[in-house]
């Protein structure tokens, strides 16, 4: 519950209040002890005792009228639409419902130690290895692009990485409501660019790397905004881990003297070193022999990154370790085995820097013919299309079959065939993706040899003209043709 009053003072006190608006003019006839058992930006779950926000390019006035006969008796919105109700004008209705949810629930982030990470890629395993290192010890929820878990047990599908405020602090309450006692999230730079985290300070905030993504019409217009809209966490953490070898280090050195912190990688006192396979030794704060089950230089640092941030919340190094050597990601590195011996990587990498990452990784491992199944996403990360000819070229052996990959509201075989433009040579174009993953495992010969499969990881549905459809998911297709 959230009264009238205690929500004017908090738009106040954010500078974000306007004006209470009526069909006549100013609203001055309403009573300050009004109460809201509700909040809400979804016009279809309103009430009489319902606050509603206005948010989103595609609202529309008759979406509020229906919600006014419902019985709602207030909204907040940025503008008037003079629907016989009235309207709490706001400068920035992102920034008043992440407050006000904030405020309706209690202040549940005050009850958590909050651990935040950020980067263009990685976050989502950085986020299982400390999931599974704090839960050694204490009680941990976490929001992940995978999956999300508010008891630590029980665990579903979240539809953005980073929650909406509303569902954000309610998500908060229920892990409060559920004993945890720690929270860790990841944080993109969309949350900051509409004010989903606004005025919520971390313990400890991750920055794992920087490369250009989600730069699009309806995303960052450029890199600059996506780079300025990461750094925000740093500005909003208690502490910060960063890591040294990314790009624009020094950057983020500056703009963190003053906070406490820890940098690692090559550059830094955190290092790590003799990397094999499967474990890997690391010098400074965490030293010691760590096994891992994640493939890659790359799920070794982030699992250092991972370390040193929980070593910041209370774990030992004897959790860290036990934690790194359990963890494993569905979808990131996931490893089959076909009945020739030739292997099949099921992975995310989505851009540029994570599948040339993900390519070379295979390459130390398997010597044979790598086949690549590969797509890109509709109507967001364009830039991407041209990057992945840019990283394709530069493996003149390998073969690749293009597909479908969250084709969204645009045609799969045109954004199949604008990839092909930017390759040099001859392309499989092959729209169904589970066509395109039966040929490619039907291409193998050898136990040299290896299908690489990203993009989707561990999704099991495709988005087609805005919503979710049936799939069956890259793995399971994959072991149905093994």
């Amino acid at each position: 519950m959230i009264t009238l009053k205690r929500l004017l003072d908090i738009l106040k006190e954010d500078n974000n209040f306007r004006e209470i608006m009526s069909d006549d003019g100013y609203f001055w006839d309403w009573k300050q002890d009004f109460s809201f058992q509700r909040l809400s930006y979804d016009s279809r779950q309103v009430d009489e005792q319902t606050l509603f926000f206005i948010k989103g390019l595609n609202f529309k006035k008759e979406f509020l009228e229906q919600a006014v006969l419902a019985g709602l008796p207030f909204y907040v919105a940025e503008q008037d639409y003079e629907v016989g109700i009235p309207a709490i004008l706001v400068n920035d209705v992102k920034r008043a419902l992440s407050l006000i949810a904030m405020a309706f629930y209690h202040h549940p982030q005050k009850k958590l130690k909050l651990l935040a990470f950020t980067g263009t890629k990685g976050k989502t395993t950085a986020a299982y290895l400390a999931f599974s290192i704090l839960s050694q010890q204490h009680q941990v929820a976490m929001l992940s692009t995978m999956n999300t878990t508010l008891d630590g047990k029980t665990f579903f599908k979240s539809s953005l990485s980073t929650p909406e405020s509303l569902d954000l602090f309610a998500m908060m309450a229920q892990a409060v409501d559920n004993g945890m006692t720690h929270l860790i999230m990841e944080v993109s730079s969309q949350a900051y660019l509409v004010n989903r985290v606004y005025g919520l300070t971390f313990d400890v905030g991750v920055f794992l790397n920087i490369s250009p993504d989600h730069i699009g019409p309806i995303e960052h217009p450029t890199f600059e905004d996506y780079f300025y809209h990461k750094r925000l966490l740093l500005d909003h953490s208690k502490a910060v881990i960063i890591n040294s070898q990314m790009n624009h280090f020094d950057l983020l050195k500056e703009q963190v003297k003053d906070i406490p912190h820890d940098f690692y990688g090559n550059n830094s006192d955190n290092r790590i070193q003799n990397s094999q396979a499967f474990s890997f030794d690391v010098t400074g704060k965490l030293a010691g022999t760590y096994d891992c089950q994640l493939l890659g230089d790359f799920n070794q640092e982030n699992a250092l990154a991972a370390g040193l941030a929980c070593l910041r919340l209370g774990a030992s190094l004897a959790d860290i370790q036990t934690g790194i050597a359990k963890t494993r990601v569905p979808g990131r590195m996931e490893v089959l085995t076909q009945k020739n011996g030739a292997k099949v990587f099921v992975d995310y990498a989505h851009n540029q820097d994570s599948l040339e990452k993900l390519i070379g990784v295979v390459q130390k491992h398997q010597t044979g013919q790598l086949i690549l199944v590969l797509g890109a996403p509709g109507n967001k990360g364009e830039s991407r299309r041209a990057d992945f000819g840019q990283v394709i070229n530069a493996y003149p052996d390998l073969k690749v079959i293009l597909t479908e990959d969250d084709p969204n509201f645009e045609d799969p075989a045109a954004i199949c065939q604008e990839i092909a433009n930017h390759i040099n040579r001859q392309v499989t174009i092959m729209i169904k993706r589970e066509e395109a993953i039966q040929t490619a495992l039907s291409l193998t010969k050898q136990a040299e040899d290896a299908v690489i499969i990203a993009g989707k990881g561990a999704d099991a549905f495709q988005i087609v003209q805005g919503q979710r459809t049936d799939y069956a998911g890259d793995v399971l297709i994959a072991q149905k043709y093994l």
